[in-house]
């Protein structure tokens, strides 16, 4: 017995498997981005199997709730992402170069080619030879919010490769970068 089937009545989960094409068009009618509506589903299916238990009506109006609110989960979290992206942009749009060079840490761009390919690519092309994430997203054949996603997730993710290769300086700002990258 799979450890699905220990928590989720068999009805629910043949109801949710019957029902799978259906969900991921709804999802992805909301979100406009197949990639992003199946991880959205897979999610909505994870955290659903510790609550089937609770299922007090029809399985599949139940489980349309859930997947509205992650939707609109999603769009909230994209919405504070998009808004992460405008400070950032208007942040290096009001400094001057320069300062900018001076402040970075050299070993970033180092670090950079540690990340996923397409990470290093997003954050090469945008941040460094600074092509629009628009533009970004049409040479790499997706979306734009997809491509504000990557680009949030890259940083993040060098973000964290700077933290744990600079250590705390990288916290305070690595204004003089000692860390021999």
């Amino acid at each position: 017995m799979s450890e699905t089937e220990s928590t989720l009545p068999r009805a629910v989960v043949a109801a949710l498997v019957e029902n799978h094409r259906e969900f991921l068009r709804y999802v992805e009618r909301r979100v406009g981005d197949r990639a992003t509506a199946e991880e959205i589903l897979q999610d909505a299916f994870v955290r659903s199997i510790d609550h089937g238990d609770e299922i007090r009506e029809s399985v599949v109006g139940w489980f349309y709730r859930v997947l509205r609110n992650a939707v609109i989960d999603h769009q909230r979290r994209q919405a504070v992402a998009n808004r992460r992206l405008e400070e950032f942009a208007a942040e290096l749009a009001s400094g001057d170069s320069e300062e900018i060079a001076r402040v970075a840490c050299r070993c970033v761009g180092e670090l950079a080619t540690t990340l996923k390919p397409e990470y290093a690519d997003a954050l090469r092309r945008i941040e460094v030879e600074g092509v629009p994430v628009k533009d970004y997203a049409d040479a790499a054949g997706i979306s734009a919010s997809n491509a504000g996603v990557r680009i949030f997730r890259a940083r993040e993710a060098l973000r964290k490769q700077v933290a744990r290769s600079c250590g705390t300086c990288a916290e305070h700002g690595c204004l003089d970068c000692s860390c021999g990258g």
